[in-house]
C-alpha cells in the first residue's frame, strides 16, 4: 500500500493506544496463572494477536470483546502445537523459552525479517538446559526437550527480551534458579516491565544488579483482572508532531511514571529541539526514528549514539532512518553504531519506502508535516505491526495521507 502524504498541521487531542509491550507481558502471566484473568486492552495490533494465538495454540482460551481479553489458562497441551509468531521478535523471544519450560514439542514459524534476528546466547542456554532446538527451515523452529532449573547465564546487552523470555519460563520449573547478566545492561526499563508484571501474578524475581532469583514451582496467581496502560513508544509519534507542529497536539491515556522506558521521548525531544543534543540511545532504541525526524528540522548537529541494536530490528534501522532523511532532502550520516543528522529549516518531501518497519512509516508520516512538498511512502500497511489505526487517527488530527494499493 502507497500512501500520498500532503504537508499539513496536526491539532487536536488523541488518545493513546495500548502498550503491545504491556500486553505481550500480561497476556503470557495470564495465560500461565490459576485461574481466569480479565485483560482490559482497548486496542489490538498485528503484534498482541501473534501472542494472543501463540498462547490459544498452547492450550489457553483467550476471548476478545470490547476491549477486553478473557484469558482462561493453560491446562493441557495439545499435541505437537504449532505457534505462529508473524513478525514479532518479543512474541518469539518470550515465548521460546515458555515453550522448553512447559515440556512442548512444538513448531514455531516466523516470518518477515524474525528468522534473521537473533536467538544466540539464548538458544545456547537453552539447550544447555535441556531444550532440544533445531532449524528444519530457515522460518520454522522446531522445539522439543525439558527445559530443567539451574543456573543460566546471558550476555545483558544483546537483548533484553531474552532474559525476559527466562523470566518467564523459569517459575513453572520445580526449583529455583538464578539468571545472571554479564556486561553492561541494556533496555533495563523492558526488564522492569516484566518483573512488575510477574509481581501482578504473585511472583517475585529479586535483582541485585547482577542476578535475578527466579522462585520455581510456581503457578502464576491471578489478580482477576489487569489492565494494559497508553503506549509510549507509539505515542511517541505525536509527540514529535507536536514540536513540528507548534505546541498543537495533546495525548492522553498515558502514565508519566510509567515503567516504560520511551516516556523518555518527552525531554529527549525537548532536548533535541534545543539544538546540538547527543542522545544516548542504549535504552530507547526505538525512539531514534522519529526523534531523528526533528533532528533533521532542528538547527545545529544531533549525535544519536549506542544505537548498534538498531541493525537487527524490522530493518536495518540506522540504515532507513538515514534512508528515510536523505531522501527527503535532510542531512543524515550514518554511523556503525549512531547517526549525525545536521538539521535544516525544511525537508523537500520525495518518495521513500517503508522497508516494512512500522516505525519507518510513522516517521514518514511525521516527516510530512516538516517537508515543503508531498511524501510518496510505499509500504504503508507496515503500521499494522503495532498501530493499525494510525493512518485513520493522523488523517482525524487533519493529516493528509492518501492510501492506494501498490499495483
Amino acid at each position: 500500500m502507497t500512501a500520498v502524504i500532503q504537508p499539513s498541521v496536526l491539532a487536536g487531542t488523541i488518545p493513546a493506544i495500548a502498550s503491545k509491550s504491556q500486553a505481550h507481558r500480561l497476556l503470557i502471566c495470564a495465560a500461565l496463572a490459576d485461574r481466569p484473568t480479565t485483560v482490559a486492552c482497548p486496542t489490538l495490533s498485528a503484534d498482541i494477536d501473534a501472542t494472543a494465538g501463540c498462547l490459544r495454540a498452547l492450550g489457553a482460551g483467550i476471548a476478545y470483546k470490547d476491549g477486553v481479553f478473557t484469558v482462561t489458562p493453560i491446562e493441557n497441551i495439545p499435541e505437537s502445537p504449532a505457534l505462529d509468531c508473524g513478525e514479532s521478535g518479543s512474541t518469539l523471544r518470550f515465548l521460546l523459552p515458555v515453550v522448553c519450560a512447559l515440556g512442548a514439542k512444538a513448531t514455531i514459524k516466523m516470518h518477515g525479517r524474525l528468522p534473521q534476528r537473533p536467538l544466540s546466547p539464548l538458544w545456547e542456554e537453552l539447550e544447555r538446559h535441556g531444550a532440544l532446538l533445531t532449524r528444519p527451515t530457515d522460518d520454522t523452529i522446531a522445539v522439543a526437550g525439558q527445559l530443567m532449573p539451574g543456573d543460566y547465564t546471558l550476555a545483558a546487552n544483546v537483548s533484553s527480551q531474552f532474559i525476559s523470555g527466562l523470566l518467564f519460563a523459569l517459575p513453572l520449573l520445580d526449583r529455583n534458579s538464578v539468571i545472571t547478566l554479564t556486561g553492561k545492561l541494556e533496555s533495563a526499563s523492558y526488564l522492569t516491565m516484566t518483573v512488575r508484571a510477574l509481581g501482578l501474578f504473585g511472583v517475585d524475581c529479586p535483582f541485585d544488579g547482577v542476578t535475578y532469583a527466579v522462585p520455581g514451582g510456581r503457578k502464576l496467581a491471578s489478580p482477576g483482572t489487569a489492565r494494559v496502560e497508553g503506549d509510549w513508544s507509539n505515542a511517541a509519534f505525536w509527540v514529535v508532531a507536536d514540536h513540528i507542529c507548534g505546541g498543537t497536539l495533546t495525548v492522553t491515556g498515558l502514565d508519566p511514571d510509567s515503567p516504560q522506558g520511551d516516556r523518555a521521548v518527552v525531554g529527549l525531544a525537548r532536548h533535541i529541539a534545543a539544538g546540538n543534543a547527543v542522545v544516548d540511545c542504549q535504552d530507547v532504541p526505538d525512539l531514534v526514528p522519529v526523534l531523528s525526524v526533528l533532528a533533521a528540522v532542528t538547527p545545529g548537529v544531533t549525535r544519536f549514539e549506542n544505537a548498534g541494536r538498531l541493525r537487527i530490528k524490522e530493518s536495518d534501522r540506522l540504515a532507513a532512518t538515514a534512508g528515510l532523511i536523505n531522501a527527503l532532502g535532510g542531512s543524515a550520516e550514518e554511523l556503525p553504531e549512531g547517526l549525525v543528522i545536521t538539521g535544516k529549516e525544511r525537508l523537500s518531501g520525495g518518495e521513500v519506502d517503508s522497508v516494512n518497519d512500522h516505525r519507518i512509516a510513522m516517521s514518514a508520516a511525521v516527516a510530512a508535516l516538516a517537508s515543503t512538498g508531498p511524501v510518496v511512502l510505499h509500504g504503508a500497511q507496515a503500521v499494522n505491526k503495532s498501530y493499525p489505526a494510525f493512518w485513520a487517527d493522523y488523517n482525524a488530527l487533519g493529516g493528509k495521507a492518501v492510501l492506494e494499493e501498490e499495483p
